[in-house]
């Protein structure tokens, strides 16, 4: 008998490159551009969620990144999640996933919805306590 995979847990899920959608971020192109042009992307989702965090628009933050969690969550479960386990930060596909978590999680907070601020920022740390760390939520 031969066992296969982590007997601890599932096998980490890794996204898939989006060459299209890096080329055009990692250009300069605007991220709401991005979206359109990407839909199913949770990294141009981020962005904008970022953004709007940034300029202190939090409802138009969390509207944002909660499209980008969804758009984020339809990916993984496309590529074999199964509700639990490892998504590394360290995956460069895997980060737009996190950053709207992440960004979901900071707009929660802002606008007071702290039951979904403490459990985006769980699913955070479960997905990789490093995505916590690195997006300033540990």
């Amino acid at each position: 008998m031969t066992l296969h995979g982590n007997l601890l847990g599932p096998e980490p899920t890794l996204l898939p490159v989006d060459v299209a959608l890096d080329a055009a971020l990692d250009g300069g192109a605007d991220p709401t551009e991005a979206a359109a042009a990407h839909p199913a992307a949770s990294a141009a989702w981020a962005v904008l969620a970022e953004r709007a965090l940034a300029n202190g628009e939090p409802v138009a933050a969390y509207a944002y990144a909660r499209t980008g969690y969804h758009r984020g969550l339809d990916q993984l479960r496309r590529n074999g999640w199964k509700g639990f386990g490892p998504v590394p930060w360290a995956h460069e596909p895997n980060q737009g996933f996190l950053r709207a978590l992440a960004a979901l999680a900071k707009a929660a907070d802002a606008i007071g919805e702290d039951d979904e601020a403490t459990r985006c920022r769980n699913f955070l740390a479960d997905s990789d306590p490093a995505a916590s760390a690195a997006l300033g939520l540990a």
